[in-house]
C-alpha cells in the first residue's frame, strides 16, 4: 500500500497542522552538536507553510522520566529552528493545555509553535493505550490535521506516533515518503553489486537486519566493535576487545548461512589496538591473528579497523552500486581512532549508484568528520527505525499512514 501523502488533507490554507517530528538532536552542555534532523524536517515544514498553515511542532528529546527535566527541554531546538525560519518560532513550555491554545491563537500562516518535549507526560510512552489515546486526544485538540514526519520514532508504539494519526484527518510528510522509497529499494532489487557495511558496539543489535539482508547482499564488511564477536567465532583472539561471548554460537550459523547463499562476509586484517579506552591512549596497528600482543606487551583492547582494513573497505564501497551502511568503524569520537569510519564515510561518496548513511551514530560520524549531507545518496534519520525496517518488521507509525 501506498502512504497517505499531504495531497490528500486538502486545502490546508488558514489550517492549524500538527507535525509529529523527531528532533532529537544531540546536545552538549545545552548546545546542539548534530542539527541534521532540523535540517531533514524543513522541507515538510515549507511545504505547510506555503499551503497557509500555521504549524504545530512536535518531538521528543532524549529520555526523561515522564516529567519536565530541563537538561532535556526543547529550547536549543527552537532557537535552532529561528535560526532558519522565516516565520516566528514560539517554544510553548507545556505539552497540552492553555498556553499551547493560546499560542496558536495569535500564530499566523507560517509561523511555528513548538510544543515543549512530549515525553515530559508519561502517557506519551504508557504502555496502556488508552492512556496514550487520552493524551493523544490532548494533543489533537487545537488541530484541524496531523503530518506524521518523525522518522526515527516509526518503530515505536507512542502515543503522538500512533494515536494522534487516528484522531485528525493525518499524512505522511515528505521525510517519511523519502525514507521509505530509499529503504524499500535496498530490499527490494538493487543495483548491484549491493553491499551492506555494518559497525558499532554490538552484534546483538544487528543480527536482525543480517538475518533479513543475507539474502539480497553480494557482500557484507563488518567493523566497529561487533567484528570482534565475528572474529572469535573465526577463531581469533581477541585480547581485551569488546566482546558478547553469548553470541558466538549464533555468528556462526550466520557465517555458514552466508557461505552456502554465496555471500562474501569481508572482516578487517588489522586492527588498532589500545591500552586503554581513553582519546589518548598509546596504540599499535596490528593484524587479526596477533591482537593477543598490545602496545608495550599489554593485553589491549581494538579502537578501530587498521589503515589496511579500511582501504580494503573503501575499495570494495567504490565499486558497489548500492551500499547501505550502519555503525562506525571504530571510536570516531576520539581522533586517534577515527580514520576506519572516515576511511568507509570517504569511499560512499564515490558510489556511482546509491548509497545510505543508515541515521544514528553513521550519521553523526559523518558530519563530525566534516563530510556534508549532500555528498551521499540518503541520510537517514532513523537508525533503529531503518534497521527494524530492512528487517522486514511492522512498524506502527507507517502502519497507521497506510503502508
Amino acid at each position: 500500500m501506498d502512504l497517505r501523502g499531504i495531497d490528500s488533507l486538502g486545502s490546508l490554507e488558514g489550517a492549524v497542522v500538527g507535525v509529529r517530528l523527531d528532533l532529537n538532536t544531540p546536545l552538549t552542555n545545552g548546545a546542539i552538536t548534530d542539527d541534521g534532523r532540523i535540517h531533514a524536517a524543513l522541507a515538510t515544514l515549507n511545504t505547510l507553510a506555503e499551503a497557509g498553515a500555521t504549524l504545530v511542532l512536535m518531538s521528543h528529546l532524549g529520555r526523561p522520566q515522564g516529567a519536565p527535566e530541563d537538561q532535556y527541554s526543547l529550547r536549543p531546538v527552537a532557537a535552532r529552528l529561528q535560526e532558519l525560519w522565516s516565520g516566528t518560532v514560539t517554544l510553548v513550555n507545556q505539552v497540552t493545555g492553555p498556553d499551547v491554545a493560546a499560542a496558536i491563537s495569535t500564530a499566523r500562516a507560517g509561523d511555528i509553535v513548538l510544543v515543549e518535549n512530549l515525553r515530559f507526560d508519561p502517557r506519551e510512552t504508557s504502555k496502556d493505550p488508552e492512556e496514550r489515546r487520552r493524551f493523544a486526544e490532548e494533543l489533537a485538540a487545537p488541530l484541524d490535521c496531523v503530518v506524521s514526519d518523525g522518522f526515527g520514532v516509526v518503530h515505536r508504539a507512542q502515543a503522538s506516533v500512533v494515536e494522534l494519526v487516528h484522531q485528525k484527518p493525518s499524512a505522511a510528510g515528505l521525510l517519511i515518503e523519502a525514507e521509505v522509497k530509499v529503504l524499500e529499494a535496498l530490499r527490494s532489487e538493487p543495483e548491484r553489486p549491493y553491499t551492506v557495511v555494518l559497525g558499532g558496539s554490538k552484534v546483538s543489535d544487528k543480527l536482525g537486519v543480517i538475518d533479513a539482508l543475507l539474502p539480497v547482499v553480494d557482500r557484507l564488511v563488518i567493523g566497529g566493535g561487533m567484528v570482534f564477536t565475528v572474529l572469535q567465532a573465526r577463531g581469533f583472539p581477541t585480547a581485551s576487545s569488546l566482546l558478547e561471548p553469548d553470541q558466538i554460537d549464533t555468528v556462526k550459523g550466520y557465517l555458514d548461512r552466508a557461505e552456502q547463499l554465496g555471500v562474501d562476509i569481508v572482516l578487517p586484517s588489522d586492527i588498532v589496538m589500545a591500552e586503554s579506552f581513553a582519546a589518548d591512549a598509546p596504540s599499535v596497528v596490528l593484524p587479526v591473528d596477533a591482537l593477543e600482543t598490545g602496545p608495550a606487551g599489554t593485553a589491549a583492547l581494538g579502537l578501530d579497523i587498521g589503515p589496511a582494513s579500511g582501504e580494503h573497505f573503501a575499495q570494495i564501497i567504490s565499486q558497489s552500486r548500492t551500499v547501505f551502511w550502519n555503525g562506525p568503524m571504530g571510536v570516531f569520537e576520539f581522533d586517534a581512532f577515527a580514520a576506519g569510519t572516515r576511511a568507509v564515510a570517504s569511499a560512499l561518496t564515490s558510489v556511482a549508484g546509491l548509497s545510505v548513511v543508515g541515521g544514528g551514530d553513521s550519521a553523526a560520524a559523518i558530519r563530525r568528520l566534516g563530510f556534508p549531507d549532500d555528498q551521499f545518496g540518503h541520510i537517514s534519520t532513523g537508525g533503529g527505525a531503518s534497521l527494524e525496517f530492512l528487517e522486514g518488521k511492522s512498524l506502527p507509525g507507517l502502519d497507521v499512514l497506510g503502508w
